[in-house]
């Protein structure tokens, strides 16, 4: 199940106001300082995909993760969207960029 809160669509809305309207996905973001998380693109449908249309939109997220990751719940605050799902995810790096942190150049 996908949950989209009433801010995220209007900010989903916001976006699509000048643009053609395409599927977007919901995924497992494995980089970053931050450690894994879930994130969105706009991306084509995949017979691997579950499909679900929540106001005018589609969300397509693989079979496979959907399985693990149920229920998600896309919000927007103040500070940009926030994904939830059922995974807990490591914190990731303690800092990002540093010299001799997981994260630097």
């Amino acid at each position: 199940m996908v949950e989209v809160t009433a801010s995220a669509t209007s900010q989903i809305t916001e976006y699509f106001k000048d643009k053609e309207i395409a599927p977007i996905r919901i995924f497992l973001n494995e980089g970053g300082c931050g450690g894994p998380s879930i994130a969105m693109a706009l991306d084509e449908q995949k017979t691997t995909d579950d499909v679900f249309e929540i106001d005018g939109f589609t969300y397509i997220v693989d079979k496979q993760f959907m399985e693990k990751a149920k229920p998600i719940k896309v919000d927007f605050l103040v500070n940009g969207f926030k994904l939830d799902c059922a995974i807990k995810f490591s914190s990731g790096c303690s800092s990002c960029g540093t010299a001799g942190s997981c994260c630097s150049d």
